[in-house]
Order: structure tokens, then C-alpha cells, then sequence
């Protein structure tokens, strides 16, 4: 039985707490928030024995084996570092941090304690991540020499402490575009990132007069918004091959728009909006769609499959497969996307 405690208790912890409760290898002994209230409706609603309105409380609880990191990505690795040094293993939920200074700091405490630090990459955990991935492992694609994938708002700013660069490091780049650049590199089979261009734009802001729609939205809202609206970038790998990637908060655009293409030299594939595999067999062209059974709530499951993997890690000691590297990794791609767009130059990664 590993016992977890989890700090925040924003929207998404909902998300980690309903996947513990389904997991029987787990406990959830303990939670905490900054507000004290909230934190104590919390383990009320949920049944948690112990509540703390500050993370160094709930870690000194010695029958705590584990914590989600569920908060302000600007509190990530303090936490983390601290949750580490406390001998706990740690989930922490994407972006791994503020920046690649702290994210090496996060790593350098894992490896120290000999814990383990996982990055909440979810979209992995997707059916059609895993099938794909499947294919590329096994050579069906050929070599992935380009990418493009985006995630377009036409109005999903959540303002809050999403849109407080302060809280955030950034807007829909930091918040979107990491799943997206993650979940590509990871079909790609991880190459490193050498050189990136981007540009950003905040000419919208959080359009807050818009009447009518539905609406993204943290638990303490806001209406600051001094985060950019949208960005776009191409990011180059050493092996040559390419990613483009465009995300917004806002955008005058007909709807929504989530979209994932990958070529390689033997076959093509998108993940998102529909899964399928364009090739050639036996000299035709075809296309593909494989067959499997869906999520029945995508969101719901593949957070289900994160919490599972992580305790099966912690449980059976499985290989990780959303190390803090990868975490590392990408929050190198993201500072030199951002650096880029201040600067109007192409930015090499080391």
C-alpha cells in the first residue's frame, strides 16, 4: 500500500485524487493548499485524515511515501526539491518547472535521493499514443524526419494564475504546448532538440467581454492577463528532423482545433483530430485506421493510466516511462522558443 499526499488542491488534483481512489495499491493520507479552507472542504469531500495549508507540514508526515505536485507551476520545484529531500517519490504535473536552471535542480535532488520524479505527460498514456508509438518502435514509419502539431483556442484563456506570467512562467506555449512538443518528440523516439525560432503575440488578452461560452477556469480567478495569446515555433532535432508547433489562448477562429501529424519516409500518421496511418503497400496508396477500443473518457482514463503507471513503478519498480529528463528536456525547448521570440533570433539548445 503506498500512501500519497497531495499538494493543491486546484482543478486538475481532482483529477489525481479520483485516479488514487481507483488504484487498490494506494492511500491518499494526506492533502494541503495555501488556503487553509479550502484545503480542509477538501479532505472532507474526499475522506483524507490529514490537511495542511503549506507543503513542508504535509512532508514531515513520515507515513507519506509519495506526493502529486498539483499546483502554481512557479511553486513546482520548491516543492519537488523539498518533497525529495523528505525521501518522497513525486509526481509532478506538467511543466515540469519555470524554467531548465530549476528543472536541473529538480533532477539533481531526484538523483540524490534516489527517488523518483515523474512528469506529468499525460497525453502518452492516450490509446492512440501508445498504438502509434507501437508502430514507430517497430519501425513502421521509417525515420520521423517532420512534425507539426498545434492546439488552437478561439477563446480559452483561463486567466488566473494561468495567465500571471508570474505564477505561469507563460500563456497557451507553456500551458498547451508543452503536452503537444512532448507527445511528438516522444513518438520521434526522443531526439534532442538543437536549435529552435518562435514568435509570440499577446494583442488579445483575456477577451473577458465575450458573451455567452464556456469558459477555461482555475479555482481563484482573475481577470490579469500578461501572458501571450499565441505562439509558433520550429524547433529542429539533431538527426535532422523538424517540429512545427502553433498553440493560443485566443484566436479568431471558427472553433476549437487540436491536431498531430507525423511523416516519416515509410508512412505518415495523425494522432489527433482523427488517428490514422497513410502509407503504401503493395505499390497502392492507403490509408489506415487502426482498430482498438476507445477511452470511454479520454481525459478521465488517460490520467487513470498515469496514476497507475507511477504507482506501478513505486510498487513493482517498472521503468519509468515520463522520466524527469524528459521533463528537463523540454523545458529547454520551451526557454529557447520564448528566448527566440524576444529576441527575433534562432536559439541553439544545449
Amino acid at each position: 500500500m503506498i500512501n500519497i499526499g497531495i499538494i493543491g488542491c486546484g482543478n486538475i488534483s481532482n483529477v489525481h485524487m479520483k485516479s488514487y481512489m481507483n488504484n487498490p495499491n494506494v492511500k491518499v493520507i494526506a492533502v494541503c493548499d495555501i488556503n487553509n479552507e479550502r484545503a480542509k472542504k477538501y479532505s472532507e469531500k474526499y475522506d483524507v485524515p490529514n490537511y495542511y495549508d503549506n507543503h513542508h507540514d504535509l512532508l514531515k508526515n513520515i507515513d507519506v511515501d509519495a506526493v502529486s505536485v498539483c499546483t502554481w507551476n512557479n511553486s513546482h520545484a520548491e516543492i519537488t526539491i523539498d518533497a525529495l529531500n523528505s525521501k518522497k517519490h513525486v509526481l509532478c504535473e506538467k511543466p515540469l518547472a519555470m524554467n531548465t536552471k530549476e528543472a536541473m535542480a529538480m533532477e539533481n535532488a531526484a538523483k540524490v535521493n534516489n527517488k523518483l520524479l515523474m512528469v506529468g505527460f499525460v497525453r502518452r498514456f492516450g490509446r492512440n499514443a501508445s498504438i502509434l508509438k507501437d508502430f514507430a518502435n517497430k519501425g513502421f514509419l521509417g525515420d520521423i524526419y517532420y512534425a507539426k502539431t498545434g492546439c488552437l483556442r478561439r477563446n480559452g484563456n483561463p486567466t488566473g494564475w494561468f495567465s500571471d506570467i508570474t505564477k505561469s512562467g507563460g500563456g497557451p506555449l507553456i500551458d498547451l504546448g508543452v503536452h503537444m512538443i512532448d507527445l511528438c518528440r516522444y513518438i520521434m523516439g526522443k531526439p534532442m532538440a538543437v536549435k529552435a525560432f518562435g514568435v509570440t503575440n499577446n494583442s488579445l488578452g483575456p477577451r473577458l467581454d465575450v458573451k455567452m461560452v464556456n469558459r477555461y477556469s482555475p479555482v481563484d480567478k482573475g481577470t490579469l492577463s500578461n501572458v501571450e495569446d499565441f505562439a509558433k515555433a520550429m524547433v529542429t532535432f539533431e538527426n535532422g528532423a523538424v517540429l512545427s508547433i502553433e498553440v493560443s489562448f485566443s484566436m479568431h477562429i471558427k472553433e476549437d482545433y487540436l491536431y498531430c501529424e507525423l511523416y516519416g519516409t515509410k508512412a505518415g500518421a495523425t494522432i489527433e483530430p482523427e488517428f490514422e496511418i497513410i502509407s503504401n503497400i503493395n505499390g497502392y496508396n492507403v490509408d489506415i485506421t487502426p482498430k482498438y477500443t476507445k477511452e470511454k473518457s479520454f481525459f478521465a482514463d488517460i490520467f487513470q493510466e498515469e496514476i497507475n503507471h507511477f504507482i506501478d513503478c513505486l510498487v513493482n519498480d517498472a521503468t519509468c516511462i515520463n522520466p524527469v529528463k524528459d521533463g528537463v528536456d523540454l523545458m529547454k525547448i520551451l526557454d529557447a522558443i520564448y528566448e527566440s521570440a524576444k529576441t527575433n533570433c534562432e536559439v541553439s539548445i544545449k
